[in-house]
C-alpha cells in the first residue's frame, strides 16, 4: 500500500483518508482526485483490509462502500464501533435502500451516498466532517 504524498504548503495536508471500494477503477478514481485536492489518500478493497490499515495507520476520514466481498461496509462499520469509535464515516452504494440507508445511520455514518459519486457534492460532505473535527 503506498500513501501519496502532497505539497508541504498545501492547507490539508494533514488530513488522511482512506478509500474503501472492491471496484478498482472507483477505488483508483477517488484516490487520484482526492490526493489532487490535497490529502493524504491510501485505497483498500474491502472492510478486513481497512481495518488492517487503520491497525497500522489513523485517519481523519473513511470513504466506504456498502457491498463488497471478504467485509461489507455494514459489518465493517460495526467494527469500526467496536475497535475505532470515533472514525469519520462517508458510505457509497450503488445499491441504496432505506434499509441500508438507515441502518448505515443507525451505526454512525456520518453521511450516505448514492453511485455515482458526485465529486462535488463528496467534497462538501468531506468539508464539514473536517472542519467539525478540527473544532
Amino acid at each position: 500500500m503506498k500513501v501519496k504524498r502532497i505539497d508541504s504548503a498545501c492547507p490539508v495536508k494533514s488530513k488522511r483518508i482512506l478509500v474503501v471500494e472492491d471496484e478498482d477503477n472507483t477505488r483508483h478514481a477517488l484516490t487520484k482526485l482526492l490526493t489532487r485536492e490535497g490529502f493524504l489518500v491510501e485505497g483498500v478493497a474491502n472492510g478486513y483490509d481497512a481495518l488492517c490499515y487503520l491497525r497500522r495507520q489513523s485517519v481523519n476520514l473513511i470513504v466506504t462502500d456498502i457491498k463488497m466481498p471478504t467485509m461489507d461496509g455494514i459489518t465493517f462499520l460495526r467494527e469500526l464501533n467496536k475497535n475505532f469509535p470515533k472514525s469519520n464515516v462517508i458510505m457509497i452504494t450503488a445499491y441504496g435502500g432505506v434499509d441500508s440507508y438507515l441502518e448505515a445511520m443507525n451505526l454512525g455514518a456520518f453521511e450516505y451516498i448514492n453511485k455515482p459519486v458526485q465529486i462535488d457534492e463528496l467534497k462538501v460532505i468531506m468539508k464539514k466532517i473536517l472542519d467539525a473535527e478540527g473544532s
